[in-house]
């Protein structure tokens, strides 16, 4: 993968997969260099939805050496209330750590970025969208290009790159993660957006069925589902 800033902000849509790249990516980047860094990290500024935060998988994401930022309290102790502790700052101020920030969805994520936001620009700064075509929102161009409009509005930052996640949970098929491709390439076409990735759950697909996407692919370990909700 392309050498990438410091920080990356990564938004997506419910249902995107935004948290299972989140972790995905900090894994890896602990495992292949942290981009030049010395540590990785992940801040997690999503107190919006209550399901699938980066943080309560703190104890895999610390094995592998990603620290983790969130609550006051850590885990899940405080999973209904929406608390962001003060050392969120702490990684990304470091210039030593790659700092990926988990945020939530919609106004209220917005709102909760925008406190953080004097981080959230120059070089070291990167904003991600990630994008899974097999959601009614962003199924198709229309869709996908009004996502991004809203994300800027929201946001008031402009999307460096887009990251395709195109998923049915485990009933994902090697056809899937090509739609997605195909959908990125034609938005990142429309808009100037390159695509930083396609993404792909390794427990299911093979990097051999995706042959014919010529860019990046990246492993999802698909950390942030429990198995008992797929029985």
């Amino acid at each position: 993968m392309k050498a990438l800033p410091r920080i990356l902000l990564v938004t997506g849509h419910y249902g995107s997969g935004k948290t299972e790249f989140a972790v995905s990516l900090a894994i890896w980047a602990a495992e292949h260099g942290c981009f030049g860094c010395k540590k990785a990290a992940i801040a997690d500024l999503d107190v919006v939805n209550p399901y699938f935060r980066s943080r309560e998988r703190e104890e895999l994401l610390q094995k592998h050496g990603v620290s983790v930022y969130g609550s006051f309290f850590g885990g899940n102790v405080t999973a209904e209330l929406p608390e962001i502790s003060p050392a969120v700052r702490t990684p990304l101020e470091d210039k030593d750590t790659f700092t990926i920030v988990d945020a939530g969805g919609n106004e209220a994520g917005a709102r909760i970025v925008a406190q953080f936001k004097k981080y959230f620009t120059g070089p070291d700064f990167a904003l991600l969208v990630v994008v899974n075509a097999n959601r009614p929102e962003t199924r198709d161009l229309d869709g996908a290009l009004r996502h991004l409009a809203s994300i800027r509005d929201e946001l008031g930052i402009e999307p460096a790159f887009l990251v395709s996640n195109t998923h049915l949970l485990r009933e994902t098929t090697a056809a899937d993660i090509l739609k997605g491709h195909a959908l990125c390439l034609a938005l990142s076409q429309k808009t100037g957006i390159p695509l930083l990735c396609d993404c792909y759950p390794a427990p299911l697909i093979g990097a051999d069925e995706l042959s014919s996407i010529d860019g990046p692919l990246l492993p999802l370990g698909m950390y942030m589902r429990e198995s008992w909700l797929d029985k």
